[in-house]
C-alpha cells in the first residue's frame, strides 16, 4: 500500500529545514553536552507551537529569529546551553 508523499508549503519546509539544521549544529558540540542542545532545540520549537498556521508574519518573524539564534549557538565558543 503506497501513500502519496506529504505536500508541504514553502514555510513548512523552511521550518523543518531550520529544525534539522539545529540538530546538525548540535552534532558539532561536545558529546556530553549534546542532550542539553537537543532539549533546548525542542523547547524553543514547542514554545511557539500555538502560533496559528495562517499567521504568516509571525511565522516568518520566528523563522528569522530562529536562524539568527542558530548562527549564535553554532559558534565554536558556545559549548553548552542550560534549559
Amino acid at each position: 500500500m503506497s501513500t502519496a508523499p506529504v505536500r508541504r508549503s514553502g514555510l513548512q519546509r523552511d521550518i523543518l529545514n531550520l529544525y534539522r539544521e539545529c540538530f546538525r549544529a548540535a552534532r558539532l558540540k561536545p558529546e556530553a553536552n549534546r542532550p542539553h542542545f537537543h532539549a533546548f532545540i525542542r523547547m524553543q520549537f514547542r514554545k511557539h507551537s500555538d502560533v496559528k498556521q495562517r499567521d504568516f508574519s509571525t511565522i516568518e518573524y520566528l523563522l528569522r529569529t530562529g536562524k539568527r539564534q542558530l548562527k549564535v549557538y553554532s559558534a565554536p565558543s558556545i559549548e553548552d546551553v542550560t534549559v
